[in-house]
């Protein structure tokens, strides 16, 4: 069992890096939309995003910024499973949760690759 989770989770980061070098304004798109959208990522409610105008309350969470310098697989497995790099976190696991989907997961990567 856990060699498969090991094989799905190399998968789904291999996949997204053969995604990051296609992501276009579509993908961008997409992932803000996720991010902005409470009944999806809903990440608003806890993040404010440095140059991004976010209309939600964002201070629970950190401030993003920067996340262009970022990894695609450390952001990645920051949604997929925040828990894994930070026992402690508040954030909830959204793709090991089942709440977004791999593809859903990667849109939302390319959004946060254009937050400066």
């Amino acid at each position: 069992m856990r060699l498969a989770k090991s094989l799905l989770i190399a998968s789904a980061i291999s996949g997204l890096v053969a995604t990051s070098s296609l992501a276009g304004d579509d993908l961008v798109k997409q992932g803000e939309k996720i991010f902005m959208t409470k009944s999806l990522g809903n990440c608003l409610a806890c993040h404010a995003a440095n140059g991004k105008n976010v209309d939600g309350p964002g201070s629970m969470g950190p401030n993003l910024q920067a996340l262009q310098y970022w990894p695609d697989e450390a952001l990645y497995q920051k949604i997929y499973n925040p828990y894994t790099t930070n026992p402690i976190s508040a954030m909830p696991a959204f793709g090991k949760n089942g709440w977004l989907s791999d593809s859903q997961i990667k849109a939302v990567v390319a959004y946060l690759k254009t937050i400066k």
